[in-house]
């Protein structure tokens, strides 16, 4: 396996327009702004806290605009770099790689979702070194990770050097591989279970739960089945 390592963006939206489908889940009233935003920054936390310790990790640099988590993350020691406000996910993921880029160190760049709270350093780690292998083998400059639906994205990654080229939003598993990146099967259902609905996040629970999602969740009660 390459011993290249990543540099990896985790973008996080405002708190206040993050995660509306999971609005309620942390067991306060669908209306509570602070218990969502609580939810919605611990998942955020628990991926990055993972994600750093992973082998093939050079640096975790989270993407936002939003005071709160800039604050909360710098605390947690974690650089940030703020987005521009005008720009959607995928405008902020290329503005980031293209930061990364102008150092000059050639390192494989990813795009990381911030919703991944039982992420796993093994399974993340397994990922890129996948990743990192088809690029030495020219199968292709990039790769990416599906969710556990299938349809959507948690990693993307680029080779040094070629573009990210992002595609996330609906539908952004097709779309990425019909941009020319190379889908990875590998079992790693943590790196797969993002967080868009309350059953998305109990899911991520039976799997078990990074530290600051579950003390946000522990007095929630989980659904039967």
């Amino acid at each position: 396996m390459t011993g290249l390592e990543a540099d990896l963006l985790v973008p996080i939206k405002s708190l206040s327009r993050a995660k509306t489908r999971l609005r309620g889940a942390a067991g306060d009233s669908v209306a509570d702004p602070g218990s969502h935003a609580r939810l919605t920054l611990a998942l955020g936390r628990d991926t990055i806290a993972a994600a750093r310790t992973a082998p093939g990790v050079h640096r975790v640099i989270a993407l936002t605009s939003d005071p709160e988590v800039t604050e909360v993350l710098t605390a947690d020691g974690v650089p940030v770099l703020a987005d521009r406000p005008e720009h959607d996910l995928n405008g902020a993921l290329t503005y980031g790689a293209e930061v990364l880029r102008a150092t000059g160190t050639p390192r494989a760049i990813g795009a990381l979702q911030a919703d991944l709270p039982a992420l796993r350093t093994d399974e993340l780690a397994e990922a890129l070194a996948y990743a990192q292998d088809t690029f030495r083998v020219g199968r292709a400059t990039r790769a990416f990770c599906a969710d556990s639906h299938g349809g959507g994205t948690t990693l993307l990654v680029c080779a040094p050097w070629s573009p990210l080229q992002p595609r996330f939003g609906v539908g952004s598993a097709v779309a990425h591989q019909r941009s020319g990146a190379l889908r990875l099967s590998g079992d790693w259902p943590g790196l797969r279970q993002d967080v868009d609905t309350p059953d998305d996040l109990w899911q991520a629970a039976r799997l078990g739960l990074g530290p600051a999602t579950a003390a946000v969740l522990r007095n929630v009660a989980r659904p039967r089945g």
